[in-house]
């Protein structure tokens, strides 16, 4: 299925939102996760993208003693001026919640028999997940959630009429669960080598957005999982605010240190744009330039 391209200009904020890239080490390598959503879904229906969702308000409000750390310590890593603490913890929480909502694994946790049941019936009785743990004798376990990137979508979105403000975080699969696919958000969820994915993605076999291509394109790079969480810890998270237009009747994003880009430095090694030609989006360069 192919991405239609948007060029309708949005005046709303972009919203909250949080997603990560779960992943492991397979045989082969680094793997990662990934949800294909359903294709009736109002955001990139049909798209494999990264666990995730927007930030709720009961995010914000877990309690000090259900946390592992201090709301000022997610705020620190994310490093983003203007951002309050609360709000940087809801980030984290979200991204635990959502990974747990769409694919059943509990980050941070060891593996207990049943205790995704639980977990799953107390937040469908209405308790937020901030507080389903700590009931549970859980802590909300943030610092296994490592900042990556933020993503910022531009007011004319690309692949779609909304706008977010998405914090990219890195975790590790907690060793013995099992991955459950949510039915109502997804249709499968697949463990990908990020090279894999790329060439399943430029062979038609799968669909992916702009942030996952070039989320992909970076993790290719990266042997395994202990490089992935050294590379996040090493520096800041990169400021990604793609800057479209429009080139002989072709979308085209580009992204910081490209020549058209508003900021000059490049944050990432590999393509700095890509271009919507032959129903998707493909860098200069083919394939070799997404897998370095």
């Amino acid at each position: 299925m192919a991405i239609a391209i948007n060029s309708e200009e949005v005046l709303t904020p972009p919203v909250a939102s949080a997603t990560v890239m779960v992943t492991r080490d397979g045989p082969d390598g680094l793997e990662v996760l990934l949800v294909r959503r359903h294709g009736n879904s109002g955001v990139l229906g049909g798209v494999h993208v990264f666990p995730g969702g927007k930030l709720d308000a009961a995010d914000r409000l877990a309690e000090p003693a259900a946390l592992d750390r201090p709301a000022a310590d997610c705020l620190h890593h994310l490093g983003e001026p203007g951002l309050d603490a609360p709000t940087a913890l809801g980030l984290h929480v979200a991204a635990l919640r959502e990974t747990f909502e769409e694919c059943a694994l509990l980050l941070g946790h060891t593996h207990q028999p049943g205790l995704a049941d639980r977990v799953r019936e107390a937040t469908a009785a209405g308790t937020p997940f901030a507080a389903a743990l700590p009931a549970l004798g859980l802590v909300l376990n943030t610092a296994c959630v490592v900042p990556w990137s933020r993503w910022v979508t531009p007011r004319v979105p690309s692949v779609t009429n909304k706008r977010f403000d998405t914090r990219f975080f890195v975790a590790v699969a907690p060793a013995g669960q099992e991955v459950v696919h949510c039915e109502r958000e997804a249709t499968e969820a697949v463990w990908l080598a990020p090279r894999t994915g790329l060439q399943r993605y430029w062979a038609g076999e799968i669909d992916l957005a702009p942030p996952q291509i070039m989320s992909l394109c970076q993790l290719a790079r990266l042997a395994d999982v202990a490089q992935v969480l050294a590379t996040a810890r090493s520096r800041p998270p990169a400021l990604i605010a793609p800057e479209p237009f429009d080139e002989q009747g072709h979308r085209v994003i580009c992204y910081p240190g490209d020549p058209r880009h508003s900021i000059p430095q490049r944050v990432w090694d590999g393509p700095t744009r890509l271009v919507h030609r032959n129903q998707r989006f493909e860098p200069d360069g083919g394939i070799e330039a997404l897998l370095g």
